[in-house]
């Protein structure tokens, strides 16, 4: 057991989800093929909207950067868990917590401000279809996603530095699968009132203010949809936002109930499971949900695997929508 306060030796042990040695493997094999199908999902994702010159439009913009997006969220958290599993150890250092904590917080807003500002995007194109072209141009759509990975590097960052202001007096225990902010807040022996007061701050800030935004849009959108005299149209206009909501409701869903559930019960392994849900299970379905209800992804994705071979470069680009 490591005595003291200095950070700089310290070592943290992820406890994950059993203790149980045979189920390890288990748990192995299913977060394994779920990281991988997160992999191959999301890049094809990617490289159909590159490879089609159709698809180079803001939604489709949005869409590959959220895809590339959910690979890194994935990649923070999951691979240290499968080598810890694989080598039966489960210490993470000091350095290595905060680095997890930083990127974990950084790609998590991402998602939430890239879903976002997807819900603008649908907002324009059906509130006011005559000027979206104009609006949503490629230099105003790359500037939208500059200033979000702006934004959010320095909120990770000042989460990042308030984390390293705690002392940690005892070899520590984590009761979760990666470096969570707020476990690692609970676990600090040095006063913690300011942590918590930037956290929750970020949260309802980082979290609460794009969910008023999507839901402000989203009210917009409704009231322009029952405008609509026909139910074909009604229907059509619709359906473009069907899989946005689907992902929003998932994504918000289950990081809500993840921390009203352990509120309620206490119970930092059920915290953990329920974890799952928006930093795993999220991203692994995000490609599914936008294929499945897309005709245009589907044809582009059947274009792809197709192709007998690629001449040049694929560089993600955007062009302004006919």
């Amino acid at each position: 057991m490591v005595q003291g306060n200095d950070t700089s030796i310290l070592e943290f042990i992820l406890l994950g989800f059993s203790e149980e040695p045979e189920l390890h493997p288990l748990i192995f094999g299913l977060f394994l093929f779920m990281y991988l199908i997160t992999m191959l999902g999301n890049l094809l994702i990617i490289l159909a909207v590159s490879s089609d010159f159709h698809l180079h439009t803001p939604m489709y913009f949005f869409l590959a950067n959220l895809s590339l997006v959910d690979i890194c969220f994935t990649s923070t958290t999951v691979p240290k868990m499968l080598v810890n599993i694989q080598t039966q150890s489960k210490i993470i250092t000091y350095k290595g917590c905060i680095t997890q904590i930083y990127f974990f917080i950084l790609f998590a807003v991402l998602d939430i401000f890239l879903l976002t500002l997807m819900a603008y995007d649908r907002f324009v194109a059906i509130c006011h279809p005559l000027h979206y072209t104009v609006i949503m141009n490629p230099q105003f759509c790359g500037l939208l996603v500059l200033v979000s990975w702006v934004t959010i590097i320095l909120y990770s960052l000042l989460q990042s530095l308030m984390t390293l202001r705690l002392s940690f007096c005892t070899y520590l225990e984590i009761p979760h699968f990666f470096c969570e902010l707020n476990q690692m807040v609970q676990l600090a022996c040095s006063d913690t009132f300011l942590n918590n007061m930037v956290m929750y701050f970020g949260v309802g800030l980082m979290g609460g203010g794009p969910l008023v935004g999507i839901i402000y849009s989203y009210s917009k959108i409704v009231s322009s949809i029952k405008g609509i005299p026909t139910a074909q149209g009604k229907y059509k206009a619709f359906s473009t936002c069907m899989s946005h909501l689907s992902v929003v409701s998932l994504f918000y869903g289950t990081s809500l109930g993840v921390y009203l559930s352990s509120a309620a019960t206490q119970s930092s392994h059920s915290s953990a499971t329920a974890s799952v849900m928006y930093a795993v299970v999220t991203p692994m379905l995000n490609p599914f949900i936008y294929s499945l209800r897309n005709k245009d992804i589907k044809r582009a994705l059947k274009r792809f695997v197709g192709m007998a071979g690629i001449k040049g470069p694929i560089v993600l680009g955007m062009n302004k929508c006919p």
